[in-house]
């Protein structure tokens, strides 16, 4: 048993451990998704009108995918595993439920 003069023994943890990979405040991968579906989207058609429409969609899309980040990080992980475990776990229970 520890004494009760004896100090805690404290360990430092470095942010970059904890904190969730972002790019441009949003999440990663979604913000690579979104860059290489506009980019696909330019160079196909070679518009002048498909530029300033994929640059939109850009923008507009990394404004929603930063509100996501900053309103809960890990958001994408959570909704995909909520997708994984909807037959799993009903929202409404029964009176003919398996145990």
């Amino acid at each position: 048993m520890a004494e009760a003069s004896a100090p805690l023994a404290r360990s430092r943890i470095h942010r970059a451990l904890s904190r969730p990979s972002h790019l441009m405040g949003a999440d990663r991968e979604l913000v690579l998704l979104t860059g290489l579906a506009t980019v696909i989207l330019i160079f196909v058609v070679l518009t002048w009108f498909s530029a300033l429409l994929g640059i939109a969609i850009w923008i507009g899309v990394v404004g929603a995918l930063r509100m996501m980040a900053k309103a809960d990080p890990m958001m994408r992980q959570v909704y995909l595993r909520h997708i994984t475990y909807r037959q799993t776990y009903r929202p409404t229970s029964s009176p003919w439920r398996r145990y």
